[in-house]
């Protein structure tokens, strides 16, 4: 009666049967109800416990893989080997899950009709522990439910990253086992407690995550005009040359050198889908070809630029690499430079053979100050075919994000696009601090106005601006552990 008693008192059974706890506690005087209901926290409590790396690997800068050895006691049940497949499968959720450490070994008394299966310590404590399924399956095997010691080496190897980090770095302060991964490259945003340990750290990634050979850490400043950041190797070969491949698109560039965010793969689809076969599309800020590419390799005819030279010699790599290097022109230019010369070259024609056509400007930190480039580009060419679409990435700290935007657009393109426009979320890049896109038609009012001024819209320098923007922006997206997909 005793044995009913205490699975009725177990964790497990308590879990899923709630509504009965009361019950068991009146037969069960012994026991109280603050008990029970905490048990769920005691065998979290244990789990750490029982996997928590020796004390002395606090405060190491440089990994020692073997200072985190140690003998651990787990359960362990004792099956014929006939029925070992059935019996692991039926314990499947009792069995020990870790890191390299087998669930079947040999019996010590190295019978060969036996095997020892071994059990997770912080889910299975006594026979009790079992569930109903689990112990109805036993009884039908013809297996005891009796449970011997076995002692079990517990190495590196079998520890999880984070409970490596929270058993080296300092009590209390936050552990990061974050990182955004761009092919072999895992690039990290370390805050400054966890630097002195950055070295451990990025071997430990290493040794963590398979086909990760190279952890870099970025820097706090971006004192380029280029989007591209200076990062510090901390752990691997130092080969910067990522190969990815997105939305079945392959990719190649030096990340040290170019800007690619991994989290925007959701974003590059959905504008891609919406570009058909003969549509014609400008990339204002193409960077290695998100955008570009996808829409040529659909069917689209594609002008991409970029201002950083770098990115425009892997934009054309990657047009080569995917066979559209025909279906894709390229330049090396400034933003405002390629819309008031190759896009306004080639809109009228565009217009004429009622094409249509996309304009992707995918800066967030400054695309909006392009937008007066628009302003009467096409004052000496008059026409009545749908003028292009308009994509435009930008970021907002305000309450009423959408209404930001639109209005920051409305002013630098100098016409209100209340009402004539669409906001899409893109996401959260910080706290407070969103990214987002602004779909509007070019309005006919700007683009043949005789209006060509420039909108003064920050009394900051430019470069300044830039810095500031884009500096948190990478700092951002790299914390966050959820990617924009």
């Amino acid at each position: 009666m005793w044995r009913y008693v205490s699975r009725a008192c177990s964790p497990t059974f308590m879990r899923r049967n709630l509504n009965s706890v009361v019950a068991v506690v009146d037969f069960c005087s012994a026991v109280s109800v603050s008990a029970l209901i905490s048990a769920s926290g005691v065998v979290k409590g244990m789990e750490q416990k029982i996997y928590r790396p020796p004390p002395q690997v606090r405060g190491m800068t440089c990994l020692d893989r073997e200072a985190f050895t140690q003998t651990i006691t787990v359960p362990a049940l004792r099956v014929p080997t006939g029925v070992l497949n059935k019996v692991v499968k039926s314990l499947k959720k009792s069995t020990i899950q870790r890191p390299g450490l087998p669930r079947v070994i040999h019996d010590k008394e190295e019978c060969s009709d036996f095997r020892l299966v071994l059990l997770d310590p912080h889910k299975v404590t006594s026979a009790a522990s079992f569930s109903e399924d689990e112990a109805e399956a036993l009884r039908s095997f013809d297996v005891p439910e009796e449970l011997q010691n076995y002692e079990l080496q517990l190495t590196y190897h079998n520890l999880k990253t984070e409970e490596v980090l929270e058993a080296v770095l300092p009590q209390g302060q936050d552990v990061t086992s974050a990182f955004s991964r761009v092919g072999h490259i895992a690039h990290m945003n370390l805050r400054e407690h966890q630097l002195p340990y950055k070295s451990l750290i990025g071997q430990v990634i290493i040794d963590k995550n398979p086909g990760i050979t190279c952890v870099v850490n970025k820097t706090n400043i971006i004192d380029s005009t280029y989007r591209n950041f200076k990062m510090e190797m901390l752990a691997g070969e130092e080969n910067m040359v990522a190969k990815v491949k997105e939305n079945g698109v392959s990719y190649e560039f030096d990340f040290s050198r170019v800007y690619w965010n991994p989290r925007l793969s959701t974003e590059h689809q959905r504008v891609v889908e919406l570009v058909k076969r003969g549509d014609a599309v400008f990339d204002v800020f193409a960077g290695v070809g998100p955008f570009a590419i996808p829409a040529a390799r659909l069917g689209a005819n594609v002008v991409a630029n970029d201002l950083n030279p770098e990115s425009h010699r892997w934009l054309q790599h990657n047009c080569k690499l995917n066979k559209v290097e025909n279906k894709v022109r390229t330049f090396n230019l400034d933003g405002r430079a390629f819309i008031q010369g190759p896009l306004k070259q080639e809109l009228p024609a565009l217009l004429k053979g009622k094409m249509r056509v996309h304009i992707v400007m995918n800066l967030p930190a400054l695309a909006l100050e392009f937008l007066d480039a628009f302003r009467g580009l096409l004052h000496e060419s008059p026409s009545d075919g749908t003028l292009p679409t308009v994509y435009c990435y930008c970021f907002s700290k305000d309450e009423n994000p959408e209404t930001d935007v639109v209005k920051r657009a409305s002013h630098s393109l100098g016409f209100p696009l209340e009402g004539r426009s669409s906001v899409h979320f893109v996401r959260n890049v910080a706290p407070n601090k969103d990214m987002l896109c602004v779909r509007f038609s070019l309005p006919t009012e700007v683009v043949f106005s005789g209006d060509h001024g420039q909108t003064d819209s920050s009394s900051e320098p430019a470069p300044k601006r830039q810095k500031c923007e884009e500096a948190a922006d990478s700092a951002s997206y790299i914390h966050s552990s959820v990617s924009e997909g």
